[in-house]
């Protein structure tokens, strides 16, 4: 008894670990003792789902198990079991499992092929499309009237006191098998019927059913396949289909009808008998499926040639090439076509007729579409309406309602006025205009007296025929439009629309009223109207002089105006804002100050200021004036003399175009203060910026020099001196171009004279810059050639 106990509990801890492993193999910390051999197929799954989940493959995993203690031949032969397809994954191509019932049947495939030479074939599309295919759903319920037959398979359910459940199938002899009750022939018999024949012979041994404590259920959970065969089909052959398949559902698999088969006479054969003529047409038209009738076992679909086709074209919904039966009409026709659409000529339809020797043109009038019998080969053309009107008519301008309107027999211009509401305030009544289509299609005019009409004058009161264009008039568009312009110390000068009765008051309001800086001066030139030439008088214009009230935009005297004149309103003699300029750096009060005349001088700021501090640099004042945008383009323009190809000259003109934007003027302090008078003492301009800097020692040197640097002032030391002591200039310094900025702004180049080269005095604070050379362009032997 031990050792039973023992081997149970082994077996259970290997399911456990199994069941373990498979839940989860990564996370397990022992795996010494698997056995991939007990692993289902199910755990295998779950398996596969794991490593999916973590985005791991069997390579990755393998590392991770092997160092959990799991043998490696175990390992091997889990990565066999995985990489070998499963009893599921090799039946899932052929067979599909409702989920809803757990009923399967094999799954039928038929590779459709596009039928683009029967495109235009009326139903054809039907059969194209690998989205409608018939197929029968499998979560429907069982049917009752379902015929069972060999290869069918029965779930017989037995619950209650007693229990039984078992997928049975239905035998080649037609029989099922159920334990200890024994054979039971289904085949031929409805799933109903065979429902109580089960359930009577499970009662003789089941004593709890035949007293009711246990039920019995039979369903369908898998059903069999039959083998039908389609001829005259785009792909006849023999089909293997659900027994629950329909005959659309075969027509599907087969591609349709051939490219001569019927659409309307398909014939179902069943025990060598025409069992049903199928018409699509009832279908594709009514969406009536009575003729979709379930196929049986060897049932034969013959689809023969069709007897005769039609083609409808042009303004009909769905044009193309219909079937027709004998007896049936164009009406009948045209319904298959969905009817006219909106632009179609439903009058009569053209028909192009073949006969045995030619072909002939026939009209089929409006009162003979249910009469008239199409023939094999008609060719139907439904032609669009004129892009004419039989009845329209139109007015437009001065009236309330220019549009379109309905023409009526006897119709006079007083009628179309009155259905257009009227004629406007602005309308001229003293003539209409009426363009006239003419029997040949050529236009003419006719005037009309609208004022006469509308009186009561019957000849005034024009008749009007179809597609007459009625024009009435404004007075408005015989005015022309007269400007005025008023111009100078008016808010918005401008032009502006004249209007009768216009005066300078009027004029003045509109434009924003006058300006602080209007003057009482008023100038305003009139154009000069004559009917003669008068040589003594080589006026242009007339000109007239006013006074007004600055301080008023209404004046006492309010003067009419006249199209065209021009305003102008003079500017006081004398208005001057305050203007500012700017002082900063070692003075006593820097800061910002207003320019009291128009002489004001920087010594007279500099002053007021409260004069230079004691660590001022009198050789550091300097003015920094804002250029203009004017003169920053013409400093651009200026031709600086430089090949293109020299470097300085691109520099200069980046520096122009990104950096200028003052203009410094230098200062020379010392000599202003022993004379103001000095040319030095530059008068100053609203916007002037005075810079006072303050004492510094040093001179800095840059530029192209192995050190750009900052060296203590001697006294009396030279150019060359400075430029020594940064270590001279490097390999692209231009020693002769060097110069130097003082503190002031004021620039000294290096000069020469023959062989002697003079430098620049060296001042505190002052700058020494050396340039780079210019890159220029070297000539190539061709071009030294041509200029020799």
């Amino acid at each position: 008894m031990k050792k039973i106990v023992t081997v149970l509990f082994i077996l259970f801890a290997l399911l456990q670990s199994s069941e373990i492993i498979a839940q989860d193999l990564l996370n397990v910390n022992d795996l010494s003792s698997i056995k991939v051999d007990n692993l289902s197929e199910s755990d295998l799954m779950k398996i596969k789902t794991q490593l999916q989940s973590k985005n791991m493959t069997l390579d990755q995993a393998e590392p991770i198990a092997l160092a959990k203690g799991m043998p490696a031949a175990e390992f091997a032969k889990l990565r066999a079991r995985i990489d070998r397809p499963t009893l599921k994954e090799t039946t899932s191509n052929i067979k599909q499992t409702n989920i809803g019932g757990d009923r399967e049947q094999e799954k039928i495939t038929n590779a459709k092929v596009k039928d683009t030479e029967n495109s235009q074939i009326f139903g054809s599309e039907l059969f194209d499309n690998p989205t409608l295919n018939f197929e029968p759903d499998l979560k429907l319920a069982t049917p009752m009237n379902y015929i069972l037959g060999p290869g069918d398979e029965l779930q017989v359910s037995v619950y209650g006191v007693q229990e039984y459940n078992e997928s049975i199938p239905v035998s080649v002899e037609g029989k099922i098998t159920i334990q200890y009750v024994g054979q039971i022939a289904v085949s031929g018999i409805s799933i109903e019927a065979a429902t109580q024949k089960i359930k009577a012979a499970i009662a003789r041994v089941y004593s709890t059913v035949s007293s009711g404590q246990s039920k019995v259920s039979v369903s369908l959970s898998r059903i069999r396949t039959i083998k039908i065969t389609v001829v005259g089909g785009k792909q006849p052959g023999n089909y293997s289909v659900s027994s629950l398949a329909t005959v659309y559902n075969a027509l599907h698999l087969a591609g349709g009808p051939g490219k001569n088969g019927s659409y309307r006479n398909i014939e179902l054969i069943r025990n060598n008998k025409v069992y049903r003529n199928v018409d699509i047409y009832n279908f594709l038209v009514k969406g009536d499926q009575s003729d979709n009738v379930s196929l049986k076992e060897n049932d034969v679909i013959r689809i023969p040639a069709y007897s005769q086709r039609v083609t409808i074209n042009g303004e009909v919904k769905r044009p193309g090439i219909f079937e027709m039966k004998k007896g049936e009409t164009f009406a009948q026709l045209l319904n298959f076509a969905s009817g006219f659409n909106e632009f179609a000529y439903t009058a009569s339809v053209n028909v192009t007729q073949k006969t045995a020797k030619e072909f002939k043109v026939r009209d089929i009038l409006e009162k003979d579409f249910n009469s008239y019998l199409p023939q094999s080969g008609d060719v139907f053309q439904v032609t669009k309406i004129l892009n004419r009107f039989e009845n329209r008519i139109k007015i437009e301008g001065a009236v309330f309602r220019p549009n379109f309107y309905s023409f009526t027999e006897g119709m006079r211009i007083s009628d179309l006025i009155d259905l257009a509401e009227g004629l406007k305030e602005d309308a001229y009544t003293q003539r209409a205009r009426i363009v006239r289509l003419k029997s040949d299609l050529s236009t003419e005019i006719i005037n009309a007296n609208l004022a006469a009409a509308l009186s009561g004058d019957a000849n005034a009161d024009i008749l009007l025929q179809r597609e007459d264009i009625v024009t009435v008039y404004s007075v408005l568009d015989f005015r022309e439009e007269y400007n005025i312009t008023i111009a100078g110390e008016v808010k918005n000068p401008g032009e502006y629309t004249y209007l009768d009765n216009l005066t300078l008051n009027d004029l003045l309001v509109q434009a924003g009223g006058l300006t602080g800086s209007a003057s009482k001066r008023v100038e305003i030139a009139r154009m000069v109207k004559s009917d003669t030439i008068d040589d003594s008088n080589p006026n242009r214009i007339e000109l007239i002089n006013l006074e007004l009230t600055p301080e008023n935009n209404e004046q006492l005297k309010n003067y009419a105006l006249m199209p065209f004149d021009v305003i102008s309103i003079r500017r006081v003699a004398v208005y001057e804002k305050p203007q500012m300029v700017s002082i900063s750096g070692a003075v006593v009060y820097p800061g910002s100050y207003v320019l009291e005349n128009k002489k004001e001088t920087i010594y007279n700021i500099v002053s007021r200021a409260g004069g230079l501090k004691d660590i001022a640099n009198t050789h550091g004042v300097k003015i920094k004036r804002p250029l203009k945008a004017d003169q920053v383009e013409q400093l651009q323009r200026v031709d600086l003399n430089l090949s293109l190809s020299d470097s300085s000259s691109v520099k200069s003109n980046e520096k122009l175009k990104n950096q200028l934007k003052y203009a410094t003027i230098p200062v020379d302090w010392n000599k202003i203060e022993k004379d103001p008078t000095h040319y030095s003492n530059v008068t100053l301009f609203p916007g002037d910026q005075i810079e006072v800097a303050e004492f510094n020692e040093g001179v800095r040197v840059s530029g192209n020099v192995l050190l750009n640097s900052e060296i203590p002032y001697r006294k009396g030391k030279s150019f060359q001196y400075y430029l020594s002591s940064v270590g001279g200039v490097d390999a692209k310094g231009w020693k002769k171009k060097a110069y130097i900025i003082y503190p002031n702004g004021k620039a000294d180049v290096t000069g020469s004279f023959l062989f002697f080269r003079s430098y620049p005095k060296v001042l505190p604070d002052s700058q020494i810059i050396v340039p780079e050379k210019p890159e220029r362009k070297k000539l190539s032997a061709g071009e030294m050639g041509w200029i020799w």
